[in-house]
């Protein structure tokens, strides 16, 4: 069955009720078992939990008392939205995002991150209700990485997109634009070995690509991140990943980063390219399913709704964070 099938399945399923796909067949359960604690026992151990990076980012560009104040923007998802591996606030994806945000929108941006490592996508309505319970008004952007742990500790698919959709679909009601990072490739983790790593990896790309489907359809759009984003990863893993071999290093995140920001500021309509297709980089339009099968296999993609059942599949041009240090943020503001 192809990818594209695959994930309309899953996403159907999701939407309507359906039962799910879980991880493996009965017949591999013992031999997958036996390498998902291996891996647990080798991977993502003994990190210290990830800095606080909420606050005022590009405060150089004006502050909280100047119209229209700062742009709000919301990190929610798992240890990798957290930002677990690195010491510094400022190493953060959520703070390379904000700083970076600043920079293109030449306006302040400040930064709620809500985002709990190990988190799966069943503790999303939480996160959500942490940033639309209060009085303050909702985030302008919210970025959603999620779905790793949904796969290692094998929630059923059909499940994992549907409790994705129900809170992007509670953030764009309260007006909010919604970037979701699809789940990573995990079959790209180095002490993960066969055939685990194979089913993780195809697992994971179904997931991805259902993701895909479900959250376009409600106004959202997604952004691959794949084998951990394309070739760096794969050729400088002692750099791109911090010392458990798991998470993402300063520099795996920073490149991270950089791929999600184009779609990040497209989002709020301030990246200067608009969403016209550029055939001289392979984009196109396409049905939403089979969009979402092509970027779960290539990393960094976006894909946002066109009209009807289509979708642009789109590869914007990375563009380089700050050259200067991105600041340790400024305190947040009373608003």
């Amino acid at each position: 069955m192809s990818r594209a099938r695959t994930a309309r399945r899953i996403a159907a399923g999701a939407a309507y009720g359906g039962g799910g796909l879980g991880l493996v067949g009965v017949a591999a359960v013992g031999l997958v078992l036996a390498e998902v604690q291996f891996a647990k026992r080798t991977v993502g151990t003994g990190l210290p939990d990830p800095p606080r990076a909420d606050g005022l980012y590009g405060s150089e560009f004006g502050g909280p008392e100047l119209s229209p104040g700062p742009l709000r923007m919301a990190m929610l998802g798992d240890s990798t939205a957290a930002g677990l591996g690195v010491r510094r606030a400022r190493q953060t994806p959520g703070a390379l995002l904000a700083s970076g945000l600043a920079a293109v929108a030449e306006r302040p941006v400040e930064l709620r991150n809500v985002a709990l490592s190990g988190a799966m996508s069943d503790d999303l309505d939480r996160q959500v209700s942490l940033l639309l319970d209060g009085d303050g008004p909702a985030p302008d952007v919210s970025v959603v990485i999620i779905g790793a742990n949904d796969v290692t500790r094998r929630m059923p698919l059909t499940q994992s997109v549907r409790l994705l959709t129900a809170a992007v679909r509670r953030l764009r009601l309260a007006g909010s634009e919604v970037v979701v990072g699809t789940c990573p490739d995990l079959g790209t983790i180095e002490p993960v070995y066969q055939p685990l790593r194979w089913m993780a990896r195809r697992v994971s790309r179904q997931l991805a690509a259902a993701q895909t489907i479900g959250v376009v359809a409600l106004g959202a759009r997604t952004v691959s991140m794949g084998d951990m984003l394309g070739p760096e990863f794969a050729a400088n893993p002692r750099e791109m990943f911090g010392p458990d071999s798991y998470h993402p290093s300063a520099e795996g995140y920073a490149t991270a980063a950089m791929a999600v920001l184009p779609t990040l500021c497209a989002a709020l309509g301030v990246w200067p390219e608009s969403d016209r297709l550029d055939v001289s980089r392979n984009e196109d339009m396409l049905p939403v399913a089979k969009a979402a099968s092509a970027a779960a296999g290539e990393p960094g993609t976006e894909v946002t709704a066109a009209r009807g059942p289509w979708a642009l599949l789109k590869h914007r041009r990375r563009r380089r964070l700050p050259a200067e240090p991105v600041p340790e943020p400024a305190a947040p503001s009373a608003s």
